[in-house]
């Protein structure tokens, strides 16, 4: 297991979906969802990608990809200016996972898989991604990504039985192979645990720790799965993620206590006991540095129960 498992294990990713958009004439495209990321592919014909930053439009041509950030905001048109329509009017306007927009023209067709988040539980991967990864589908990580394409359009195309299941599968295949595609490409800015999950010293380090949360980790333990002494491995990793091994350990374990309050009925001592802490007052204490709340009130603000904090001032001993 590793940081990314950890992110899609817990559900960050609520929907998923692969769409070909056909776009003729005169046409303008605005991408802006809050809680949509998209893996876009030119696959034929030419458009105008056109960031919200305000930097000059680029002429996109066929077999560019690239994956947008949720939140993040784009436009794509056959010429720069032109009237827009939302993505998000043409996906409900139309039916199935091939859209249509305009009637005569040359065309240009872009397939995408387009997944929404939890943006709580999602949060960790979010924040390490830049707003948009172009992507160099040509190196050897690129395979995968060009392949999981190939079958998504053999599925919209043939609509066998079973097809919308394993297109919404595949949706999540292609956002992993993006994200792989994008490490591994020397050109890549990343920083925190997506840019160290390609370091072939830290990456045995991760996954110990990620598949045993719960495990004492020190530094010392975690310097010799990488097979580096205890001082080089905590510089290595300081310069990797920007935190420290033990901060780092924190946060995942305050990520991985998120998902049980929300998904589960377990006990504030069960989820202690499940991610390391010996006692639940030592869990809360840990959950109230790092999130500003008792866990108890957290898990009551996602319920949605706005007297969350005068129950939990009766139920968490911490309190006082």
């Amino acid at each position: 297991m590793d940081a990314l498992d950890d992110v899609l294990a817990a559900g960050a990713v609520e929907d998923s979906r692969f769409v070909s958009v056909e776009a003729r004439g005169a046409w303008g495209i605005s991408f802006k969802s809050p809680g949509a990321s998209y893996v876009m592919m030119i696959k034929s014909g030419r458009c105008w990608w056109q960031p919200d930053t305000g930097a000059a439009p680029e002429l996109l041509a066929p077999g560019i990809c690239f994956l947008v950030r949720a939140g993040s905001e784009f436009i794509l048109a056959d010429e720069p200016g032109r009237s827009l329509v939302s993505c998000e009017s043409l996906l409900a306007a139309g039916r199935g996972p091939s859209v249509r927009h305009g009637t005569t023209g040359p065309a240009t067709e872009i397939v995408s898989a387009r997944l929404s988040f939890d943006t709580s539980v999602a949060e960790p991967l979010l924040e390490v991604l830049p707003p948009v990864l172009r992507l160099d589908p040509d190196n050897s990580a690129g395979d995968a990504l060009r392949s999981t394409f190939k079958l998504l359009e053999q599925e919209r195309i043939r609509s066998g039985f079973g097809a919308e299941f394993l297109m919404s599968r595949l949706a999540d295949a292609l956002f992993v192979y993006a994200l792989r595609t994008y490490v591994s490409s020397p050109a890549k800015s990343s920083s925190g645990w997506l840019s160290a999950l390609s370091d072939p010293q830290l990456e045995p380090a991760l996954r110990d720790l990620h598949s045993d949360l719960a495990h004492p980790w020190t530094v010392g333990a975690l310097a010799c799965r990488a097979g580096m002494s205890r001082a080089a491995f905590a510089v290595a990793f300081k310069r990797k993620t920007g935190e420290s091994p033990i901060s780092y350990l924190t946060y995942w374990r305050m990520h991985r206590a998120k998902t049980l309050l929300r998904d589960t009925e377990a006990s504030l001592q069960q989820i202690a006991h499940s991610i390391g802490y010996d006692t639940d007052a030592a869990f809360s204490r840990a959950f109230r540095r790092h999130e500003g709340m008792a866990p108890g009130t957290w898990r009551r603000h996602r319920a949605g129960d706005q007297d969350g904090l005068e129950v939990d001032q009766v139920s968490d001993p911490l309190l006082g």
